[in-house]
């Protein structure tokens, strides 16, 4: 084999070509390619020996470590489906993932098990718990069988079932902040294709070193893995509980590369950075959301060496844009243009194109469009629908439909081809009969330079239909002054943008097991209190 088909194969390639390299660091503990790649091979023929079959969903509930990344690969290497649970997911959360893809086997730690007790009786497809750190196991009257990590990697040889590119990989859930979560399918086409797509406009070679500091139930934070093991590349595991661990790490690695989301920059960009980190941080790149221009301008101070990558993706299409360094300078507030191998999109209603920098729907089309929401017809029928008849690549002698992701999402083009996130469809606020953007209005608020985080929503009002809400927090060390932050408001914006009130509180911000800033969580909380006084 010469290339990567699938998802396992990237690990697979990187140690025949390099078996003594480093593919992960976890603490102060590596692992090479061929320990790794022998460590997968043990999990298949474990998971084999439990009789688990073809396409069957195995979750892992665990921090990063090791054995997440053996069992992530090592599922899909066996020919099943991996579902990563975000560790901090309360057990509700993670009984309601299981039942709803019909969990076969669970991957946790003697220290998180304990937590899901309350919820394992009620997953009745669930027939076996591997613990990664069990000394010993006593026996019970369970039907679930109960094993050590270490007895499942000593299981008789077996190879794994036969797989192909367009099989089920990964089930990974969204962060359900308007109801239950939703479980995005990815084949392993899906995954290797973005793999190849980010590590080349990235430029990933085996001499990188990426810290995965996202959760790895986020397709952000998965993608540091695929692109990493792609490149033959060294990834390092962190659970961070404070930013400033980020910069350590940072530091101590000589981390090459580094993706983020806005509410992880916005913290870092506040603290003094070791001074040699720009020496071999070579870039970083955010996701999950519009970085402030603030944000973006203090980091590019503080890494005069280091390319910035803005990027704009969707777990239903894992990555779908992103704007080349050389660009920033010109246009710091676009998201760039397709990734290789995606085709962006902007749609009217109808489906016609828009004209430009006329708004409407980002659409993406191409290899990475996902396999829909596990078990809901209805949703996934609203997200992934046909491409009209009329798209450019869609001929008319083409009678098997083609499906895309409508991702909700409104954006516009420039007359050169550059793509601008305006927000999203249900967070548009629409106050005194102007559609306004919450980031627009977190984005002159960052630039004030008064504040720490913040979040903007709208909120119901008689005669403007909606006013626009803050909640923000106060800078690194200093108060909040509200008055001065609402003066700079109608200085930098038109009156009808001007928040009607500013709620202020001690950072940081609460964020959704992503790491984004819970928006909805936020405004849901807000009002609530506003109805019970």
């Amino acid at each position: 084999m010469t290339d990567s088909y699938l998802l396992h194969d990237l690990i697979a390639q990187s140690a025949t070509q390099s078996p003594d390299a480093l593919a992960l660091t976890y603490g102060k503990q590596s692992m090479s390619y061929a320990d790794l790649n022998q460590s997968i091979k043990d999990f298949v023929s474990g998971i084999r020996s439990l009789g688990l079959q073809r396409g069957e969903r195995i979750a892992i509930y665990l921090e990063k470590r090791f054995e997440t990344v053996i069992a992530s690969f090592g599922a899909t290497a066996a020919g099943c489906v991996f579902v990563p649970l975000n560790p901090l997911l309360k057990a509700d959360q993670v009984g309601y993932i299981m039942r709803d893809c019909n969990v076969r086997t669970l991957i946790t730690s003697s220290e998180r098990l304990p937590l899901l007790e309350p919820v394992l009786a009620d997953c009745h497809d669930l027939r076996h718990i591997v613990r990664v750190n069990a000394e010993q196991i006593p026996p019970g009257a369970s039907p679930v069988t109960h094993l050590r990590w270490d007895e499942l990697l000593n299981s008789p040889v077996q190879d794994g079932h036969r797989v192909i590119d367009t099989d089920m990989a990964a089930i990974l859930y969204t962060s359900g902040s308007t109801g239950k979560p939703k479980g995005v399918v990815l084949s392993h086409r899906n995954m290797v294709a973005g793999a190849k797509s980010v590590a080349s406009y990235l430029e990933n070679t085996a001499g990188d070193t990426l810290l995965a500091a996202l959760p790895l139930s986020f397709d952000a934070g998965f993608s540091q893995l695929t692109t990493g093991f792609h490149a033959g590349a060294r990834v390092v595991l962190l659970n961070y509980l404070l930013p400033r661990d980020v910069l350590k790490v940072l530091d101590r690695e000589l981390v090459t590369g580094l993706t983020a989301v806005p509410p992880l920059y916005i913290q870092l960009a506040q603290l003094e950075w070791p001074a040699g980190i720009t020496e071999h941080l070579r870039y970083f790149a955010n996701t999950g959301g519009r970085m402030p221009r603030e944000t973006l301008t203090a980091l590019r101070a503080r890494l005069p060496k280091t390319k910035p990558f803005l990027m704009y993706g969707l777990t239903e299409a894992f990555r779908s844009t992103y704007l080349p360094p050389g660009e920033v300078d010109r246009r710091p507030d676009s998201i760039g243009k397709a990734i290789p191998n995606a085709e962006i999109l902007v749609l009217r209603e109808d489906g016609s194109p828009c004209a430009p920098n006329e708004p409407g729907e980002l659409v993406h089309r191409g290899a990475l469009v996902g396999m829909g929401y596990w078990n809901d017809h209805e949703k996934t029928a609203e997200r992934y629908k046909p491409l009209p008849t009329s798209t450019p690549g869609r001929e008319p002698g083409l009678v098997i439909p083609e499906l895309a992701v409508f991702s909700g999402d409104t954006v516009r083009r420039d007359e050169e081809g550059f793509l601008y996130f305006i927000g999203r469809r249900d967070e548009m606020m629409k106050t005194s009969g102007y559609r306004v953007s919450p980031t627009e209005v977190e984005e002159v608020l960052y630039a004030t330079k008064l504040i720490g985080e913040c979040v903007a929503f709208g909120v119901d009002h008689a005669t403007l239909g909606q006013a626009i809400q803050v909640i923000a927090t106060p800078p690194e060390g200093s108060k909040l002054d509200t008055a001065a932050l609402l003066s700079q408001c109608r200085n930098l914006m038109p009156a009808y943008m001007v928040p009607a009130h500013i709620d202020v509180r001690d950072g940081p911000l609460p964020r959704n097991p992503n790491g984004k800033i819970d928006r909805k969580t936020l405004s849901t909380e807000w009002i609530e209190r506003q109805s019970a006084t």
